[in-house]
């Protein structure tokens, strides 16, 4: 499958996952969270090998990502599920991912996901989550439910978007080792309106 994915984030975190599978000896097993849409990234690391299993909460997005498999001929295992209660056993993956979908919970819900994540993954095993902060220009917007929690438009939805501060971030995944992580300020031009958005990714060790 000769395909660029969008997630240019992600050939970072497949790099990691490699040289730990190799150093620790792990299989290559890989979880992603909210893993629907047109170009699934699971499909990223099936044509490295890695044995593949997602989880997605809307029906819709599962249904484009079942195009993406027909289309390339490819099995992702992609299934509707809640990443906030994981149907699977403890330590079951080498590698877990949620990117571009935790940040759409509350805060509350996203610690419920990221311990589900970490009790799914398997000793010096690599998780990737990715979270909006503070400097990105949507903070503040919407209608507030908690907070730093704003209920805003996305493709006509009203979506929940939680925003983390820099002492939330240096506390969210103390109790792992940290491997990686990237604050990411990025301005965008589209259609002639200027876009700034701002993320925290974090790559850690179990």
């Amino acid at each position: 499958m000769n395909i660029v994915f969008r997630q240019t984030q992600l050939y970072k975190f497949l790099f990691l996952c490699e040289e730990q599978a190799r150093t620790f000896e792990l299989e290559k097993t890989i979880l992603d969270c909210g893993a629907g849409g047109n170009m699934p990234p699971l499909g990223l690391f099936s044509s490295f090998g890695y044995r593949t299993t997602g989880i997605e909460y809307s029906d819709s997005q599962i249904r484009l990502s079942r195009g993406f498999e027909e289309r390339h001929g490819v099995q992702l295992n992609i299934k509707k599920g809640d990443m906030r209660s994981l149907p699977f056993e403890d330590e079951s993956f080498s590698f877990v991912y949620s990117f571009n979908s935790i940040f759409h919970m509350t805060k509350l819900e996203i610690d419920q996901s990221i311990a589900e994540l970490k009790r799914v993954l398997k000793p010096n095993g690599l998780m990737l989550i990715n979270l909006l902060t503070h400097q990105d220009e949507g903070y503040g917007e919407g209608t507030k439910v908690g907070e730093d929690e704003f209920l805003q438009d996305e493709h006509g939805d009203q979506v929940v978007h939680s925003y983390h501060s820099e002492k939330e971030l240096r506390e969210i995944l103390s109790d792992m080792k940290m491997i990686f992580r990237e604050n990411r300020v990025t301005e965008r031009e589209i259609e002639g309106e200027m876009y700034r958005q701002s993320y925290c990714e974090l790559i850690v060790q179990k």
